[in-house]
């Protein structure tokens, strides 16, 4: 057998023998270095929270960095001869191998093995290129049972990864996790190689992570390393290292969720590492008082924080003044100052700190990359000192830092906000001391700059953008600066809610921001911008309602000519509709990332000619065509103001009512008038024990009166309806927004005096938004149309609805050789046969129990016989071109007064699943007033012969006019809950 057959025929276990025995040595750096993570650390762990005044340092130094020592080495012993000798004798080798060789595969893989080891010592990028293209040519040409598979693969994914930390281009990490998640499943278990495998499966992931940030990511960090851990015994090289990395892995899941679970694991496997580590390695003394802060700010023990200062000192009394890491470690000492000065005031933690942090500053390189964070640090740490000394000289400093802070910051920085965001409060803490107006100037400004949308979305951005609103209006001369701040306000808004990490987050973030568009378009009115108001109230609420009909918006244009783009968007758009309400906290993980995507690919679409405005929020312009039945009428009621805009059929100006004599605290009163009436309901007593109650009952008379006099009469007179009633009633849409929205403003009247009824003028109805009517479509009865009628006599928990059959076969009735009507009723009532009999059917009219969920509203439903239909499964369904929802059960449009400006109901969610036009009721109703009010709104719709162009806001006003002589017009809670929502 010659020397080269030798050479390539046996199975190898190790890198080194494939150069031989007298390079083995050099060419086993290279599996050293792939394993750098598993021998040794690099860099700082990870930091708190800016609040904690202390960041993490990123590694201390690139990847270049990491290798000089190597290099060093490499030319000391003089190999780079040797080296290069080799190259040429395998590039020979190669050349005089012809395809079909059976040795081809191993020169293949050899020669990329000498470039790769090359590479760890010269740091030439064109060698780590050649490595990755002879690799993967030798991966091609082997079968995946031979030996060497799994040994191109890893380290296929090892030149990746470098090559990623060179390049940053990030296929790069993509591929390194491919290639190494590839190795490790095409080995055994008890394959000498699983461990290392194992770690550096674990690292791309950790490095994929650190580039998206996405949690799915980390967790597979941390599946891999606990892997690792397992399986590495208690006397196993590395065991310190892998304690710290798995460590550090659970301290960052805690700051992504929150989980003291998380934190407590981060802090056991930091300890059992420090205690491995020989000579108390500095690095692990590091980390490990970086997650005591954390767990000091989550617990507040102060024994916790003494943790941090010992370990953060004595890692700083291991490092050598020409070490890299002690400036870094400087710095962080010296925030770890200021906390403890936050909690215990004393005075000499301050001296310490500027005295830390400067020293920091003096030693760092222009080129450092955390020389921003540390600047922002010693800002933070000489506000503290301004507070207690009240010196101007350590305000200038505050601000000189600030500005040093910001000017370093790269624009696409994160972190840029915040830093604008703290320079902007120091500004305006000041102008609060001194009322100079250039110290205001300045803060709103930094506000400005804050919040700017252009460069990016972000949750800070959108917290900074609320404050500088409220502050120019509170503050400014100038309106302008109002206008300007509001603007930014509600650009950002939808975005940050699109991408919240969960259906909590979202609900928390609506909080935040549930008065935004009150207040925005309040200050547009006060600037005589109705056409600017009007777009902020459409933008900045039901922002959950809006993108989910975004989602659903219909892509023709854009598949007729770019198909490919509009088949992913549909994609994307579907995946996120399905994971928007109810997901999983699994998938909950992706939905960040899908959004994003789904971003990208809006902006991709807008860069096509012809399509810049696609899927935009709607102007003005396009918002007033949603009068085509009748006057639009929509109020703003915010403070001491409100305000009605209406809109008219066929007119492009939008009129202004101003009603000086509602407010948003007389708002709040009436609701809680009605809501204490609706509240001495019990829908759980008799029919007989209802109707008694009744009685009992305070009518809500002065609430009608109330709306009467400030809200509706001031608007039917500026229409002229009171002063010409017409034989013919006109329709109205009302679109209220805050608690006015939870309010009948179709039952307002004057109920002592004649022809003071809003219905002896109009027919009512109501929109959550005008966008939900343009997205309606009309449809009139044809023999095509097909009515589901779904009925649940008893529903668990809930009384008896006795009269639902008797409701059923009235319904069915009135379809009688008219249009085809399916019934499901009781146990044939099920989840899944109601949805899909719904996919099939246009209208679909529900006589059952209902169930409002107001802390997770897509969870409510209705109750049929194996449980609730809720409205995050019908949304899923994604029906289109629906007509009518009657929505025969009880709180059916009960809003959530929290947010009411999110219309989180049943009956809103019917029109978010497709439906154009919806029935359904404020609160409890008596069964028997049900039953007529369904009989008598299908009897006119069958003589009308359509819907969607106001017929069911029509019918049921008639409906509604009967129910009321029938049982006398001063017994509100029986009549006044019917409304009609959408076309």
């Amino acid at each position: 057998m010659s020397e080269g057959q030798g050479e390539e025929s046996r199975p190898r276990t190790a890198l080194g023998g494939l150069l031989g025995r007298e390079y083995g040595e050099i060419e086993n750096k290279w599996r050293q270095v792939s394993n750098a993570e598993h021998e040794r650390r690099f860099g700082e762990p990870i930091g708190p929270s800016l609040d904690a005044g202390i960041r993490r340092t990123r590694s201390d130094g690139n990847l270049r960095k990491r290798l000089q020592p190597y290099r060093s080495r490499f030319q000391d012993l003089e190999g780079l001869n040797k080296i290069e000798t080799t190259i040429d004798y395998r590039t020979s080798l190669l050349d005089l191998t012809p395809d079909g060789h059976p040795y081809l595969l191993y020169r293949l893989g050899n020669l990329g093995v000498a470039y790769g080891t090359r590479f760890q010592f010269m740091g030439e990028i064109d060698d780590l290129e050649n490595a990755i293209k002879y690799l993967h040519r030798a991966l091609t040409k082997t079968p995946n049972d031979d030996p060497h598979f799994s040994h191109w693969l890893t380290l296929l994914g090892t030149a990746h990864y470098y090559r990623f930390g060179y390049l940053g281009e990030p296929s790069d990490i993509d591929k390194s996790n491919e290639y190494r998640s590839r190795a490790l499943s095409s080995i055994q278990e008890d394959h000498p190689d699983v461990l290392r495998l194992l770690s550096e499966v674990g690292e791309s992931y950790s490095a994929q992570f650190q580039r998206l940030g996405e949690l799915h990511d980390l967790d597979g960090a941390i599946k891999h390393k606990s892997r690792l851990l397992d399986l590495t015994p208690e006397a196993g090289s590395g065991l310190s290292c892998q304690l710290a990395d798995l460590g550090e892995h659970y301290i960052s899941r805690y700051r992504r969720l929150d989980q003291l679970d998380d934190l407590k694991k981060g802090l056991e496997h930091q300890s059992r590492a420090l205690k491995l580590a020989p000579d108390d390695d500095p690095d692990l003394s590091a980390a490990l008082a970086t997650s005591y802060i954390y767990l000091f700010q989550r617990l507040g023990k102060q024994e916790a924080f003494e943790k941090v200062i010992e370990h953060m000192s004595y890692a700083l009394s291991q490092t050598n003044d020409d070490h890299p890491m002690l400036p870094t470690r400087l710095a962080n000492l010296g925030s770890a100052y200021v906390c403890r000065f936050e909690h215990m005031k004393e005075p000499d933690d301050i001296r310490k700190a500027v005295e830390h942090i400067c020293r920091a500053i003096s030693l760092a390189s222009d080129a450092e990359p955390e020389l921003p964070c540390w600047h922002f640090n010693l800002a933070l740490t000489y506000t503290r000192r301004f507070e207690h000394s009240g010196e101007i000289y350590d305000f200038e400093k505050v601000i000189e830092h600030h500005s040093r802070a910001i000017a370093l910051t790269p624009d696409d920085e994160p972190e840029l906000a915040r830093r604008h965001y703290v320079l902007g409060k120091s500004f305006f803490d000041q102008y609060q001391r001194t009322g100079d107006p250039l110290q205001l100037n300045n803060s709103l400004d930094s506000f400005r700059r804050a919040s700017d949308p252009s460069t990016g979305v972000s949750r800070t951005k959108f917290q900074c953008a609320i404050l500088w609103a409220s502050l120019a209006s509170k503050h400014s001369c100038l309106n302008s600066s109002c206008i300007e701040a509001y603007r930014a306000t509600v650009a950002l808004l939808p975005h940050v809610i699109w991408l919240s990490d969960t259906p909590e987050q979202q609900d928390q973030d609506i909080a935040l921001a549930k008065s935004t568009a009150k207040r925005a378009a309040a200050a547009a009115i006060r600037s005589l911008d109705y056409n600017l108001a009007l777009e902020w109230l459409e933008h900045a609420r039901c922002v959950v309602w809006s993108q989910n009909l975004m989602l659903r918006s219909p892509l023709d244009q854009l598949h007729s000519s770019h198909p490919d783009l509009a088949a992913r968007l549909q994609e994307v758009a579907k995946r996120l509709q399905d994971s928007s309400h109810e997901s999983p906290a699994s998938s909950s993980k992706d939905r960040r990332h899908m959004a994003k995507q789904y971003n990208r690919l809006l902006v991709q679409a807008r860069s096509l000619p012809g399509f810049e405005d696609f899927l935009r929020p709607m102007r003005a312009n396009r918002l007033v065509r949603a009068a085509k039945n009748g006057p639009i009428v929509v109020i703003n009621c915010y403070k001491d103001s409100c305000d009605a805009l209406v809109i008219l059929p066929g007119k492009d100006d939008i009129a202004h009512i101003n009603l000086p004599n509602f407010s948003e605290e007389k708002a709040a009163h009436v609701y809680s008038e009605l809501e204490e009436s609706i509240q001495r309901y019990d829908s759980d007593k008799s029919e007989v024990e209802f109707l008694q109650e009744l009685g009992t009952i305070d009518d809500i008379s002065g609430v009608l009166l109330t709306l009467w006099n400030d809200i509706v009469k001031p608007v039917l007179d500026f229409l002229g309806y009171t002063k010409n009633p017409s034989t013919k009633l006109p329709h109205i849409t009302w679109c209220p927004t805050g608690k006015l929205s939870l309010l009948p403003l179709h039952a307002a009247g004057d109920y002592g005096q004649p022809q003071t009824r809003v219905f002896d003028y109009v027919i009512s109805s109501y929109t959550p938004t005008l966008t939900a009517l343009l997205t309606s479509t009309p449809g009139s009865l044809s023999g095509n149309l097909r009515v589901l009628a779904i009925g649940h006599e008893d529903a668990s928990g809930s009384r008896p609805l006795p009269g639902v059959i008797k409701e059923l076969a009235c319904v069915k009735a009135h379809m009688l050789n008219k249009v085809e009507c399916e019934q499901l009723i009781n146990d044939q009532a099920t989840r899944t046969a109601v949805l899909d009999a719904m996919q099939e059917y246009d209208w679909v009219h529900f006589a059952c129990h209902a169930h409002q969920n107001i802390d997770h509203p897509a969870k409510s439903g209705f109750r049929l016989h194996d449980g609730d239909l809720n409205l995050a499964a019908i949304n899923q369904r994604s029906f289109t071109n629906k007509g009518l929802a009657f929505l025969s059960a009880c709180e059916t449009a009960r809003g959530d007064e929290r947010l009411p400006d999110e219309a989180m109901h049943l009956a809103s969610g019917m029109l978010m699943a497709g439906y154009s036009s919806v029935i359904a009721m404020m609160w409890t109703v008596y069964d028997g007033d049900a039953q007529l009010i369904s009989d008598k709104v299908y009897g006119w719709l069958m003589k009308d012969g359509k819907v969607g162009n106001g017929q069911a806001g029509e019918a049921l006003h008639y409906a509604v006019a009967e129910l009321r002589e029938k049982v006398g017009e001063k017994e509100f809670m029986r009549w006044v809950p019917y409304i009609h929502i959408g076309s």
